[in-house]
């Protein structure tokens, strides 16, 4: 019944919410739900949510094969096509007004990756080349503008100064490099590449991979370091446990996509240990607990770290046939299904339990809230197990 489980959900709940919330008066998708599912539409758009909702919509078509998946994909390809680029230097914006207009004009790493990201998949749901070029003038610009000698930068101004990177930082520091952005360039590159198999951007990759081997990975401790200043050195002792097992099946998938054997060597020993260690480390109580910072572990459980432990449990079994793995993955569902799904009308996911299961009363839509972690679990399950049960 997993998957069974998992496709219905998806196709009768995760999908219908994300249509309900499309603007067709000003485009895009509304930016704000709040906890008492009251709908503003006049919120603030999220560049990077916008890109997500592209990404889940071209993606479900791509599973699915509605007509109506990609007419919502198109309607937030169109979104970013005439709004949240900025045409004068280029880039994504942060954010828009409701009516589409610059709201912050920021200019962030993070945020070009996920227009790329969700422009390749698009490009794949849709043959529509305007998209791959816009694709293809992302990269070029990331390649440009947001590295240095040591990998990729963070966040810049309109006109790509640099600036402080108060967006992806936490834990009160402040990082001039993060895992975080890392692996999600990371992650568009590898949809770009899948879409266009340009060597290029196959090198690229190759680089990511060995930062996150070499500088992003720990050996002695068996996880991924967070926040780091300029050259490689780690700032905070943090183990984010939802990132660890994202980048788990995430460096897998890339290295499937890559089809380099040095590399699969290189990295599947990283890959099956932070698999182990999160399973050791933070799986309890029937889901994932959040992080941990010098050894006081944040007990809440997060919305997306345990949609991505679903999908990281799923990847270790396939990869090593440890049947644990697909147990916890099943049992992190039902999880998932009896306490984080909010079973009020016109409502999706919590954003997060406590340690009792009670819901925290953070909104239900905002710029972070988005159907990419949990729309992906869903997807990535199918795809993986062909409607199994």
């Amino acid at each position: 019944m997993f998957a069974t489980e998992i496709k219905q959900h998806l196709t009768g709940a995760l999908i219908p919410f994300w249509h309900g919330l499309r603007d067709d008066r000003h485009g895009g998708f509304y930016g704000y739900l709040g906890y008492d599912l009251e709908l503003d539409k006049e919120a603030v758009k999220g560049c990077i949510l916008n890109s997500r909702i592209l990404w889940f919509f071209s993606n479900a078509y791509l599973t699915l094969g509605e007509d109506a998946l990609l007419s919502d994909a198109r309607h937030a390809f169109l979104f970013l096509k005439e709004h949240c680029l900025d045409k004068e230097y280029g880039g994504v914006y942060w954010s828009l007004d409701y009516t589409g207009e610059p709201e912050d004009t920021t200019k962030h790493t993070y945020n070009q990756a996920f227009a790329i990201y969700a422009l390749s998949s698009y490009y794949d749901a849709s043959k529509d080349p305007e998209a791959l070029e816009i694709a293809h003038s992302l990269y070029r610009l990331v390649e440009e503008k947001c590295t240095d000698e040591y990998g990729y930068l963070e966040a810049f101004s309109r006109e790509f100064q640099p600036a402080d990177n108060d967006k992806l930082s936490e834990n009160g520091v402040m990082a001039e490099k993060t895992m975080n952005t890392l692996l999600h360039v990371f992650e568009a590159y590898t949809e770009l590449y899948r879409v266009t198999k340009e060597a290029c951007v196959a090198d690229r990759l190759r680089y990511m991979l060995d930062l996150m081997a070499d500088k992003i990975y720990n050996q002695k401790l068996g996880r991924q370091e967070v926040f780091f200043d300029k050259t490689w050195n780690t700032l905070i002792d943090l183990y984010s446990y939802g990132h660890d097992i994202e980048t788990a099946w995430l460096v897998d998938r890339g290295l499937e996509i890559l089809g380099d054997v040095s590399y699969q060597e290189k990295l599947a020993p990283i890959t099956r240990t932070i698999t182990e260690n999160i399973y050791n480390r933070a799986y309890m109580d029937h889901s994932l607990v959040n992080e941990a910072e010098k050894g006081v572990v944040d007990t809440t459980r997060v919305w997306w770290v345990q949609a991505e432990a679903v999908v990281g449990f799923l990847n270790g079994y396939q990869k090593q046939g440890k049947k644990e793995y697909l147990e916890a993955a099943k049992d992190i569902w039902n999880y998932i299904r009896d306490y984080m799904i909010d079973k009020r009308q016109g409502s999706e996911w919590f954003s997060g339990l406590d340690k009792d299961r009670n819901p925290i009363e953070e909104p239900i839509v905002e710029p972070w809230k988005c159907p990419y972690h949990n729309g992906r679990m869903c997807l990535e399950v199918i795809r993986r197990l062909k409607d199994a049960s």
